[in-house]
């Protein structure tokens, strides 16, 4: 069954095809070492992490370069990088969708604009929307066209520096101790929400990892093959989990077909209900202290959401970008809608990814 029709199925049942249950027990789920010496606990825990001997890594025997870290994340700092996304990282500079139809001052701190209204939501019966809970999506660093599918120099903000150190101790660990954090593409779930079939092709090197990172209520994720009609794999995604995707891995195509409510049957999950010890939060870390009330309005977003920061490498040793016309660089200047469907226009690239991957192989 191919991800499409998988999509399809989901939206009008919401339950999990039996021929997608069956394709995955039958795989084989492998424990994945990590390299426990590329960063100290200290290091870790200035991130939020813990010690990387006690993370639990995994990988698919048939899927070479995916992996799967089930939350590694210190009591506390789930809540610290769930409330960067809702309050920090959507803020101006950063671009984001309600752009596309808004003046940038009525987009400059959606936060503000939207915690009375989060406070006072009872989600027994329908009320408006706040802007926060119309937020779909957020573009950091390199901002993503989503028209031309590129990235452009002139179309740059300056990456959050948490953020970056979080991911490249992540890819660190992982084996990829060169990784430099330079774009990241938020995405804004809720129950009704879903992201469409696509591959994550637009960066000019393939060789590092994607890292993505998900926090809130729990989500049904489909891994599927190098051709849009290739049958996928489905599995769970909850909070606090990482999925890397290298390798061969880091052009298959993939989804969302469903946000679903987290498997302890709570408002939000346990782990989310943890607040940051003295052991977790070091003198020189990255953490701060909550404004009292924020978690408040976090919670009550969660509750029926969950948010993904999907964190790239762009640009390879060495690489610079393609020198652009005056009509490209006018197309980078301007806002696009949400587009999902990727293109055959990198197909060599695909090919050359695989062909080095093939090489590589024992």
């Amino acid at each position: 069954m191919s991800c499409t029709r998988i999509i399809n199925h989901f939206n009008h049942s919401g339950d999990l095809p039996n021929d997608c249950v069956t394709f995955f027990f039958l795989l084989q789920v492998l424990i994945t070492p990590l390299n426990v010496t590329s960063i100290s606990d200290r290091d870790a825990s200035k991130a939020g992490l813990k010690p990387v001997c006690k993370w639990k890594a995994y990988r698919l025997e048939d899927y070479p370069g995916f992996m799967f870290i089930s939350d590694p994340f210190l009591p506390g700092w789930q809540r610290y990088w769930a409330k960067q996304c809702l309050k920090i990282y959507p803020r101006k500079p950063n671009i984001c969708n309600l752009d596309l139809h808004m003046s940038p001052e009525e987009t400059k701190d959606l936060w503000e604009q939207s915690r009375e209204q989060l406070r006072l939501k009872s989600f027994v019966k329908r009320e408006a929307k706040s802007l926060l809970e119309k937020l779909r999506w957020v573009t950091l660093g390199y901002h993503y066209n989503w028209e031309t599918k590129r990235y452009s120099p002139d179309h740059y903000t300056a990456f959050p520096t948490d953020l970056a150190y979080l991911s490249e101790q992540v890819a660190a660990a992982c084996g990829f101790q060169q990784f430099k954090a330079e774009a990241a593409i938020l995405n804004y779930y809720h129950f009704d929400s879903s992201l469409g079939i696509h591959v994550d092709e637009s960066e000019m090197d393939y060789s590092k990892p994607l890292l993505s990172f998900s926090f809130g209520q729990s989500a049904v994720f489909l891994l599927g093959g190098l051709k849009r009609q290739d049958p996928p794999l489905p599995m769970f995604i909850h909070s606090g989990d990482i999925v890397i995707m290298s390798g061969r891995s880091r052009l298959l195509y993939h989804a969302v077909p469903r946000v679903v409510p987290n498997p302890e049957g709570k408002a939000i999950p346990s782990c989310l209900e943890h607040t940051m010890t003295r052991d977790s939060c070091s003198d020189d870390t990255n953490c701060q202290q909550s404004v009292e009330g924020d978690w408040e309005i976090c919670m009550k977003y969660l509750q029926n959401s969950r948010v993904n920061m999907t964190v790239r490498q762009v640009l390879g040793v060495g690489q610079s970008f393609p020198i652009e016309s005056d009509t490209g660089k006018k197309a980078d200047s301007k806002l696009f809608s949400y587009h999902q469907d990727s293109e055959e226009e990198n197909q060599h690239k695909r090919q050359k990814l695989i062909n080095e991957d093939v090489a590589g192989s024992p």
